[in-house]
Order: C-alpha cells, then sequence, then structure tokens
C-alpha cells in the first residue's frame, strides 16, 4: 500500500517558473503564507487523489478569510512528487512539480492528471529537497510550512529524515506529517517523530473515506454565477488563450465531481487569492503589471485590436466592474450557503480527511504567527 499526489505539467513548466521567479522575487510584504505539498504518487492512494481534487478550492477558501496586521494574505503554494517509480532513482524518485505560485487553475489541472504507479518513498530526501530548492521567504514571522503525506515508514531513503526535519526548522518552516492509515502505524514507522522535531503537527486520515458532498439552495445561482465571471476575462500575451482556456477546462472538471466542488470553486474565483495577472488583462490592469498604451495589436485579443486607447481603458474598466458585481453576488450568496451548510455538517461530520486535518492545522499555526481568520 502507498500513497498521495499533486501537481504540474511539463508543458508548462519552463514559462512558469521563470514567471513565479518574478512572482517570487516580489514577496517583499509580511503577510503571505507559503505551503509546500510533498506527495506520495507510489501505489494505490487513488482515493486520497480524489480527496485532493474535491477539497482543494475548500482549502483555498478557508485560507482566504485570513489577514495578518489588517492586510489579507498572500498565498503561494509549491507542489512535490514523490515514490513514483517512473521518475529516475538517481533523482531519489521525487519530482519539484512547480515552485511557490498563486496560479490555482494550474493546480488543479495537474491533480486531474495524476496517477499513481509503484516506487520508493524517501521521506527525508524529498522534505531536504523542498528546503533547500524552494524560495522560502527569509523572515521566521511569516508562515510557511510543509504537508508531507504517505503512508509507507518515514524512515526509508539515503536522507536521514531527523536532519531533513532539523534543518527545516532551522530555516523557520515547520514540517506536518500525514499518514493514510491508522494512527498508531503511523506513530511506530516514526511519521510522528518527523513532525515532533520540525515543531509540526503529526495527523492521520482515512484516504478512503468517501467525502459527502452538501448541496444547498444557493448552489445552482452560485454555479451560474462563477460561469459569468469567466466572461470578464480578458486573455493577452503568449499564453493568454491557453489560460483561459484551462480556466474553463477546470470548471468543468470540478463540476465532474459534485455541484459543491464547482461552487467551492466558484467561491474561490470570487476571492483575493485567484490571481490571473500574467494572462488577464483586467488582474494585470489592477495590479499595475502592464501599460494599456504600450501593449502591441497582436498582444489583444480580437475584440480589442482596433480600438483606440482610451477605449481599451474604457472597456476594461467596464469589465472589472462587471466581475466586481458578480464576485459580489458570489459572495453574498455564500454568506447564506455557509449557513445553510453548517447545520448539516453537524448530521454529517468527518474530521478525518485531508481537508479537514489541514485547514485545522493551518489555523492552529497560523495564529502562532499573529494570522487572524474571520
Amino acid at each position: 500500500m502507498k500513497s498521495l499526489v499533486l501537481l504540474v505539467s511539463f508543458f508548462f513548466y519552463s514559462f512558469f517558473t521563470q514567471t513565479n521567479q518574478i512572482v517570487e522575487s516580489k514577496l517583499s510584504k509580511n503577510n503571505t503564507i507559503q505551503l509546500a505539498l510533498l506527495l506520495d504518487t507510489s501505489g494505490s492512494m487513488d482515493g486520497l487523489i480524489e480527496q485532493a481534487k474535491s477539497q482543494l478550492w475548500k482549502i483555498v477558501n478557508e485560507l482566504a478569510t485570513s489577514k495578518k496586521d489588517g492586510e489579507k494574505v498572500e498565498l503561494y503554494v509549491a507542489l512535490y512528487e514523490y515514490g513514483k517509480q517512473s521518475i529516475p532513482a538517481d533523482e531519489g524518485y521525487l519530482r519539484n512539480l512547480v515552485p511557490f505560485t498563486q496560479d490555482l487553475d494550474l493546480i488543479s489541472d495537474e491533480l486531474f492528471k495524476l496517477k499513481t504507479d509503484g516506487g520508493e518513498e524517501y521521506c527525508g530526501k524529498v522534505i531536504l529537497s523542498a528546503v533547500n530548492n524552494l524560495q522560502w521567504k527569509k523572515s521566521n514571522d511569516e508562515l510557511k510550512i510543509i504537508f508531507i503525506a504517505g503512508n509507507e515508514p518515514f524512515t526509508q531513503g539515503d536522507v536521514d529524515y531527523k536532519e531533513a526535519c532539523k534543518k527545516s526548522v532551522k530555516n523557520g518552516i515547520v514540517v506536518n506529517t500525514i499518514f493514510c492509515g491508522n494512527y498508531d502505524e503511523g506513530v511506530q514507522t516514526m511519521w510522528k517523530d518527523g513532525a515532533d522535531i520540525s515543531d509540526g503537527k503529526y495527523m492521520n486520515i482515512d484516504h478512503n473515506a468517501e467525502i459527502v458532498h452538501i448541496e444547498a439552495p444557493q448552489d445552482d445561482e452560485i454555479i451560474k454565477l462563477g460561469q459569468e465571471l469567466n466572461k470578464t476575462y480578458i486573455a493577452f500575451g503568449n499564453y493568454g488563450k491557453e489560460k483561459k482556456d484551462l480556466q474553463a477546462e477546470q470548471d468543468a472538471n470540478s463540476i465532474s465531481l459534485s455541484n459543491e466542488v464547482m461552487v467551492q470553486r466558484s467561491v474561490t474565483k470570487s476571492g483575493g487569492h485567484y490571481k490571473n495577472s500574467t494572462w488577464d488583462l483586467v488582474d494585470a490592469k489592477k495590479e499595475g503589471t502592464i501599460k494599456i498604451e504600450e501593449l502591441k495589436d497582436e498582444e489583444l485579443p480580437v475584440e480589442m485590436k482596433n480600438m483606440s486607447v482610451p477605449e481599451r481603458k474604457s472597456y476594461l474598466d467596464n469589465k472589472e466592474k462587471e466581475r466586481s458585481q458578480i464576485q459580489d453576488k458570489i459572495n453574498k450568496l455564500n454568506d447564506e450557503r455557509s449557513k445553510y451548510v453548517a447545520k448539516k455538517m453537524l448530521e454529517n461530520k468527518n474530521d478525518n480527511t485531508l481537508d479537514a486535518v489541514m485547514i485545522k492545522t493551518i489555523r492552529e499555526q497560523a495564529k502562532q504567527k499573529n494570522y487572524k481568520f474571520e
């Protein structure tokens, strides 16, 4: 029995590596959360993959309520896979799939592409790789956390997990361990010890648990508005069309799981962590990363090519206003939905799933760094 998984296609890898290096260099505020997921893709962890696919947006939405020093938090996620037989042994059966990024559609896309394959699971090696090679913020006032998930002994491989965990905590990075199986077995195979060494939390989950999706009266309208949001995105540049297509694909992937997953994704799209300034003109203009008057015709979508500069600015202003109005409607409906779901959850509560343990742990560790949740 093997373990977990997540993220990124090689086709986009070189582009997003360059893009995220630029983004990461701008992590200057003292209000970021850096979250690295180290996921075992060996063996029979299909159930856990399904949990990850269906719960991604719920986890992001929980983090969207956090603030530090009165400012909303910037979320960056990095992803590793380890333990897959198809990854060369001389690479340690591990691979950094994507560096720290805010591209949530990319994360979702790769979740739906993941396949498990037998291999060797080297927890110490993948932790050390993440500590050494990811671009972590230097300040220890930031929340810097690793979640590593799997169910093989934590002691495997040629890198001592104790040394890797000690180096992690020395750099202000907390390692949380998630054992997919019995609590005591995880303790015996040193998953708890790894967390203890690095000031983290040890958890166990039932990776094969069936996720209960709760339907609410607001769902249909939220889903409809989520689709309407896509029409406010104006693709530009070399990768704009591909990324806009990817956005639509992830909507389709989400709705294929359940209405609730699509609702959670729609809520994410209406929040501050869903950022697409590398390909969407509305976000780029809002963040000040482009100047409309300097864009070349070939960089613009067909509908904007023949517009004057004032017309282009007015067009984008209208799209930004339209987007904001739709997002406000989604958030209002979601507030109503949350109250309805909270009552239903009392009847179907399950604290032993991936989203439940991650959300609870992140909240606890964030509060220790003076982050606040609404």
